[in-house]
Parts: structure tokens; C-alpha cells; sequence
């Protein structure tokens, strides 16, 4: 069974060392958004990228940069990202945070007891 409605795609650009408290910055988003109960949450990590200093960072055998580009993308109503994007103020030092929306598409069985 498919099941199709609209949602908000958020992404979240930061760099690997970025620290909210004594965590790493992409770590806690992902916490927070798993405690204000949102639909899902993605770490994707860039093995070459370059940002606002246009300063390369590259994930290679003999040079391993010590701070890589990473991408939080959460899905989930326009309600709800917004109230994320609230908490997500006070935790965001140096970052890029897009919103795009989108169709989400949901493949297998709805949620419950399964059938016999």
C-alpha cells in the first residue's frame, strides 16, 4: 500500500566539529528532534564540500580533513518543522538551514497490529 501526503523536507548544514555543549551539533538536532516527536531524522556525512569560507573539506586516504560537511534532513508536517526550527535557534552556531517542500510517499503497512 502507498500512502501519499505533503510534508516539509528541513536540511541542515553543518560542519562534523561543530559542538552544542559537550556533544557534537548534528548529534543533539538529531535528539531533539527524536524528543519533540518528529517523523524522522537523517546524518549524512560529505566526503568533499566546500561552504561559505570556500575552504575544502575533503575526506581522503592520506589527508583526512578534521571537519567534514554534514546534513541533517528531517521530514515531517510544515507545524511541526517550524516548531523545530524555534529549538533549533538557540543550538545552531555557524550553519545552513534549508526547507523545501515535498510529497511523502510511504511504501508497506500502515502502523498497528499486523494481520493474520
Amino acid at each position: 500500500m502507498q500512502l501519499s501526503k505533503d510534508a516539509m523536507l528541513l536540511r541542515i548544514f553543518v560542519g562534523e566539529q561543530e559542538k552544542c555543549g559537550h556533544q557534537p551539533l548534528y548529534e543533539a538536532i538529531v535528539m531533539k528532534a527524536r524528543e519533540m516527536h518528529l517523523a524522522g531524522a537523517t546524518v549524512l556525512r560529505g566526503p568533499l564540500g566546500y561552504g561559505r569560507t570556500s575552504r575544502l573539506h575533503a575526506a581522503k586516504m592520506l589527508r583526512l580533513s578534521t571537519d567534514l560537511s554534514v546534513v541533517v534532513e528531517i521530514v515531517d508536517t510544515e507545524d511541526r518543522i517550524d516548531a523545530f526550527l524555534v529549538a533549533l535557534d538557540g543550538m545552531i552556531g555557524n550553519g545552513l538551514v534549508t526547507t523545501e517542500r515535498v510529497q511523502v510517499r510511504r511504501y508497506g503497512k500502515p502502523d498497528g497490529p499486523s494481520e493474520p
